[in-house]
C-alpha cells in the first residue's frame, strides 16, 4: 500500500492548506528563544551526599517545567547513535518498503504513520511521518519489528532494554524525592513501554504549521532523544519556551499519570514541535506507561487534612480513552 508520506511528496517549496493551522495555533514568525533555564541534571552525580541533590533537582524540575534534560544517564553513547542511525536509514527506504507498516491499528507491535494515526479524521495535519513500535513484551514485540535495516531488531532492542532500566532508576530517584516507598513505580504503573520516532523533513514556511502540535502526554514519563537539531518547545507561564538540543542527552517529560499519583505535586505541561526549512530532524520517544488494566490514583501517603486527594481513581485504559477523545475535540474547536 502506498502512503503519501510528507518525505515521499514534498518538494521544499509547497505547503498544502491541509497543513496550515489556524492563526491563533500557528508558531507564526517570532522567534521562540531556546531557554538555558531547563534544567540539565547529571545522574552520574546521583551518589552519596549528592544523591540528596539530584532527587531535589529532579523534584523541583517536575514542579516547575514538567520538563528537564538527563546527561550521564548510563545508556551507552553507541547504542544511542546506532538507534538514531537505524531509524535514519528506517525512513530513508523505498515508500513501498515502509508502507508495508502503514496502519490505524493501535493494537498492532508496529505501526507506520503519517501525521497522526487519525489521519482521516484530522483536518489539519502535522508535518511528520512516524514508527511506532511497542515494546512490551519485548522479545514478543521484536519479531514484529521490521527486519530492514538489517540490524533493526538487535539495535533497536538494545536501545529500549538501557531506555527501560533508565527510567526505572529515574523513577526510583522521583518515588524518593515524593517521599513514598522504594519500588513504588516498580510494578504495573511502569510495566508498559512504547516508542514513537518521528521524522520532520524540511518545512517550507514553519511559520505557518507544526511537527506535533501542541499536547501534554498521557502516561507515567515520557524519555525524547532529541538530538542535535532544536525543535521542541514548552508551554511555560504562557509563554513556549525552546528545549536545547543537547547530543546524548535524555528530555525526560513527566506524564499526566505522575500527575496523579504525585497528588498534582509534579506537573504534566503542555508541548510542541516546530519544523524547519533546512534540516530533517529526528526524535525518539519512548512513552513508560501503566498496563490497561492499572487504576491509577493519587499515592496514599500524600494526601492528608492539609492535602487532600485531586484526583478519583481511574483505569488507565478508560483514561487513555477519555485523552484521545477530548483531544480530537480540541483539534475540531482549533479547525
Amino acid at each position: 500500500m502506498a502512503v503519501n508520506f510528507v518525505s515521499s511528496w514534498s518538494d521544499g517549496t509547497t505547503l498544502p492548506e491541509s497543513y496550515v493551522f489556524p492563526p491563533e495555533k500557528r508558531p507564526g514568525k517570532d522567534v521562540v528563544p531556546t531557554s538555558k533555564n531547563v534544567p540539565v541534571i547529571d545522574l552520574g552525580k546521583a551518589e552519596g551526599e549528592t544523591r540528596k541533590e539530584t532527587i531535589q533537582k529532579i523534584i523541583e524540575a517536575s514542579k516547575e517545567f514538567g520538563f528537564f534534560q538527563v546527561i550521564n544517564h548510563g545508556v551507552p553513547r553507541k547504542v544511542v547513535d546506532e538507534t538514531r542511525e537505524i531509524f535514519e536509514e528506517f525512513f530513508e527506504l523505498p515508500k513501498e518498503e515502509i508502507s508495508k507498516f502503514y496502519s490505524s491499528d493501535i493494537g498492532k507491535k508496529c505501526i507506520v504513520f503519517t501525521s497522526n494515526i487519525d489521519f482521516d479524521k484530522e483536518d489539519i495535519h502535522n508535518w511528520r511521518d512516524s514508527v511506532r513500535p511497542l515494546c512490551t513484551p519485548l522479545q514478543e514485540c521484536i519479531e514484529s519489528w521490521p527486519e530492514k535495516p538489517t540490524r533493526c531488531r538487535k539495535v533497536v532492542g538494545e536501545y529500549v532494554r538501557e531506555v527501560g532500566k533508565l527510567g526505572s532508576g529515574l523513577l526510583e530517584l522521583i518515588s524518593e524525592g515524593l517521599g513514598l516507598e522504594p519500588g513504588y513505580f516498580a510494578n504495573e504503573l511502569s510495566e508498559n513501554h512504547v516508542m514513537a520516532v518521528h521524522h520532520y523533513p524540511p518545512c517550507p514556511d514553519p511559520s505557518l504549521t507544526l511537527g506535533t502540535r501542541r499536547h501534554s502526554d498521557p502516561g507515567l514519563i515520557t524519555f525524547v532523544l532529541q538530538g542535535d537539531v532544536p525543535g521542541l518547545q514548552v508551554l511555560k507561564d504562557g509563554k513556549w519556551i525552546g528545549v536545547e538540543a543537547i547530543p546524548h542527552a535524555f528530555v525526560v517529560n513527566i506524564g499526566y499519570q505522575l500527575q496523579i499519583v504525585s497528588n498534582g505535586k509534579l506537573r504534566s505541561v503542555e508541548h510542541r514541535a516546530v519544523t524547519n526549512k533546512d534540516e530533517d530532524r529526528f526524535t525518539v520517544a519512548s512513552f513508560i506507561e501503566p498496563i490497561r488494566e492499572c487504576i491509577v490514583e493519587p499515592a496514599k501517603a500524600l494526601v492528608d487534612a492539609k492535602n487532600p486527594q485531586l484526583y478519583e481513581g481511574v483505569r488507565y485504559a478508560d483514561f487513555v480513552q477519555m485523552f484521545r477523545t477530548s483531544y480530537l475535540e480540541k483539534k475540531e474547536d482549533a479547525n
